[in-house]
């Protein structure tokens, strides 16, 4: 059975699977089609299409990206080894928290997830050795709709957790937009 935990941002959820452990181990449903029915109100439910795994080092950022238009994209995601920052930037123009953002400590040890709606920019950073990322998407991924904002953007003041000279990023993530110049499509 999943608990559905609201954050201080509308439609962002932290995920918490009931955990069963004994001497072997433990045992956990990361995702339950009954349970999220039972949360999401008609027309609402996010069905998921694909699911994607990531596996990066201590230092890296992912993000934050997303996908604009009519490829916009829900996700759940979880940590299957390590830990992470995980980080969801409201970008609904109507949004009362518009432009602000949630973070969360994702690891293999608290089997948190964040369900992230469609209309935020997403990323992390590994604060484990390594960290084994997953996370479900109710869209296929579009090239030409995908979207970011600089992770480092002084204007979403989040604290990814290192040092900002020790960030591992891609050549796109260290140049992505502002937040303030950002493309937003819904």
């Amino acid at each position: 059975m999943l608990e559905f935990i609201p954050t201080p941002i509308q439609g962002l959820l932290l995920v918490r699977p009931r955990v069963f452990s004994d001497e072997r181990g433990y045992f956990f449903e990361s995702y339950s089609l009954r349970d999220f029915e039972t949360h999401f109100s008609e027309g609402t439910l996010p069905r998921f299409v694909q699911d994607n795994e990531s596996m990066s080092t201590r230092g890296v950022v992912r993000g934050l990206h997303y996908q604009r238009g009519e490829h916009a994209q829900a996700k759940l995601v979880r940590v299957v080894e390590g830990e992470i920052l995980d980080v969801a930037v409201d970008l609904r123009p109507q949004s009362p928290t518009f432009g602000q953002h949630y973070a969360a400590i994702l690891s293999s040890d608290n089997k948190l997830q964040l369900f992230i709606p469609r209309g935020f920019a997403h990323g992390f950073s590994v604060l484990s050795e390594k960290a084994v990322f997953q996370y479900k998407c109710d869209n296929y991924y579009c090239k030409a709709s995908e979207a970011s904002v600089l992770w480092n953007d002084p204007s979403l003041g989040i604290d990814w957790m290192i040092p900002e000279e020790e960030a591992i990023l891609s050549p796109k993530d260290r140049v992505g937009p502002l937040f303030k110049d950002a493309v937003i499509e819904w």
